[in-house]
């Protein structure tokens, strides 16, 4: 069982966030690893900017590599597992597929197609089922204190208000690439001759599972065409 977050972690927080507010990206990446070791992960879900903080990691000139976490929900479209492929080849990247106890099948079984009701608390236990949990299982089993992910603040009302660091269910949350913007992202992906995600090219900004993606549209754009609008998080950087 993990070591439960120290009682003066609010203290150590404030420190922490003064310390990686005037970091780069990869400055941050590096702060995590030499402060956490083995216990430092990523996640990544091969979404449409995701190759930059993997390739940022890729990149790292360290004494071993940073765990890396793919929570595959059963449910991705075919092109995000084509772009997955393709990444981890490019990039000679070694991940860990985190996926639910339950197949899909088997889910639907149960619960039914619970992203069809229009329902939050629907949506909710889809997603715990399909990411919270595997995500949490991936994490206790290494013993994870510290994983970091590509959220950044102009991406939801919610986002925007988060810091470099904070706490989400027990464990540290890092956030390198919190301040940048997206025109960071397109620059970052073209210097360095990064791929985009097939769908990026069909209108998507953001995609996550194929029944609850849509491209961008005059009125929804962003994280507003993800989970037919009634949600915006899938609660895996939230602790709520």
């Amino acid at each position: 069982m993990i070591e439960k977050i120290h009682k003066n972690i609010q203290t150590n927080l404030m420190k922490y966030n003064q310390e990686l507010v005037n970091m780069k990206p990869q400055e941050i990446l590096t702060w995590g690893y030499e402060k956490f070791d083995d216990q430092f992960a990523i996640t990544t879900s091969f979404g449409i900017q995701s190759s930059v903080l993997l390739h940022m990691v890729s990149k790292l000139s360290l004494q071993k590599k940073i765990k890396i976490f793919w929570i595959d929900t059963g449910y991705l479209p075919t092109e995000t597992y084509h772009y997955a492929e393709n990444l981890i080849d490019r990039l000679s990247l070694k991940v860990e597929v985190l996926q639910s106890e339950l197949s899909p099948a088997r889910m639907e079984a149960k619960y039914g197609k619970l992203w069809e009701t229009n329902k939050v608390s629907d949506l909710d236990k889809y997603h715990e089922l399909r990411k919270i949990k595997p995500l949490e299982n991936g994490l206790e089993k290494y013993s994870i204190y510290c994983w970091a992910s590509g959220v950044r603040a102009g991406q939801t009302e919610t986002r925007n208000k988060m810091k470099f660091i904070d706490v989400i269910r027990q464990r540290l949350s890092l956030r390198p690439l919190l301040n940048w913007t997206n025109k960071d992202i397109f620059y970052y992906m073209e210097e360095n001759n990064l791929p985009a995600h097939p769908l990026f090219i069909k209108g998507y900004s953001s995609v996550g599972d194929w029944h609850s993606s849509s491209p961008d549209g005059m009125e929804t754009k962003g994280r507003d065409t993800r989970f037919g609008g009634i949600k915006q998080e899938c609660g895996i950087h939230t602790n709520n």
